[in-house]
């Protein structure tokens, strides 16, 4: 680490560094299906504070490409997305992040308290049944003091309250393909591995409780890391620093966080490359409907960055509801996943009873 990146705040350092992961990904998945429309790329302004940039996939539905089927494109949606925001979080929104985070206490203060947020977060939904869908996001936080509390001076920084990175990565396939899941298990836990032991077995645990479905008692996908809340302090998953190594300040932590974003490339693109031509017959795209009507349910019933994104003044719509996939299905009493011996049938086994894939 160079003194200039020392000396640079933590908000500095996360926003260059999802700027520059953002522009990877893209580029890489673009490459990849050199034929297919570019992302758009669309940079906007946040009128409470901060700014973003989208990079989405859609092929539009009278492309001519697409209904001559001339070029069947990779991907079908996808989004790559980053935002730097700040602003003030209204009290809802802080009695929902106490409840969330009950390891930091935030105080009561009707009118609320200012915040910073910068995070990379991406969803990419491939056409083909067989090429599984994937989710990622990796952000830090800042709860502050007004700054009417601190010094007058403009250029002192408010106190902070807390602040914490969470993030994580996970696979939800619509046809199981056992190597794929242990590829994508054993590149995510190569890079939890290197700042501790704990770390990949506990995150992969979490990530299991936390993409469940109770409606439908079954996982979202096949799992993959979920964590959040790590900073400084003690952590109620995770073991004292003084047993077991672990990230134990704002420098190691932002490292780990780097090396996860980093192993995205290499712990998706060589399942999608292997994937995304295989045959597939109609029975196998209505499963794939299926199972991203399952994706859609678990995104607007459970997952907390979207409640939380859609309790934020001046929140940008459209990015968080890019996760969801561009079709989706929902049958009435469905056959399909029940009938015994099916490759439907072995996927929902392993939604209902999580794998260990690797040791």
């Amino acid at each position: 680490m160079t003194e200039l990146a020392s000396i640079k705040p933590m908000r500095q350092r996360m926003e260059e560094y999802i700027n520059n992961l953002q522009d990877q990904i893209v580029i890489a998945l673009e490459k990849l299906d050199p034929n297919s429309p570019p992302f758009k790329r669309d940079s906007w302004v946040r009128a409470q504070g901060g700014t973003g940039r989208s990079c989405v996939f859609a092929v539009p539905p009278n492309d001519e490409a697409r209904s001559t089927n001339s070029h069947e494109s990779i991907l079908e949606k996808a989004g790559v997305n980053i935002s730097i925001v700040h602003g003030i979080l209204p009290p809802a929104a802080i009695r929902q992040m106490r409840a969330d985070h009950t390891s930091m206490p935030l105080p009561d203060r009707p009118e609320g308290l200012p915040f910073f947020a910068a995070g990379i977060s991406l969803v990419i939904h491939p056409r083909n049944p067989h090429a599984p869908t994937v989710h990622a996001n990796y952000r830090y936080f800042e709860i502050t003091e007004p700054k009417s509390n601190t010094e007058d001076d403009p250029t002192t920084s408010p106190q902070v309250l807390a602040w914490w990175f969470g993030g994580g990565s996970d696979l939800t396939p619509s046809y199981l393909y056992e190597e794929d899941a242990v590829h994508f298990h054993s590149t995510i836990k190569k890079a939890c591995d290197a700042h501790g032991p704990e770390l990949y077995p506990t995150f992969k645990k979490w990530c299991d409780e936390y993409f469940f479905i109770t409606h439908r008692q079954e996982c979202r996908g096949i799992g993959g890391l979920f964590f959040d809340d790590l900073n400084e302090g003690a952590h109620k998953r995770l073991s004292p620093a003084s047993e077991v190594k672990r990230p134990v300040n704002q420098e190691e932590i932002f490292a780990l966080i780097q090396e996860l974003g980093n192993a995205f490339i290499p712990s998706y693109l060589p399942i999608l490359t292997i994937r995304h031509s295989t045959p597939y017959a109609p029975h196998q795209r209505r499963w794939q409907l299926i199972r991203r009507g399952r994706y859609v349910e678990f995104n607007l019933v459970h997952d907390r960055g979207t409640k939380f994104g859609l309790m934020t003044p001046g929140a940008r719509i459209e990015s968080i509801l890019m996760s969801l996939p561009e079709t989706a299905r929902w049958e009435y009493m469905s056959e399909m996943g029940t009938e015994e011996g099916t490759e439907e049938a072995k996927l929902v086994q392993v939604l209902r009873e999580p794998r260990t894939w690797i040791a």
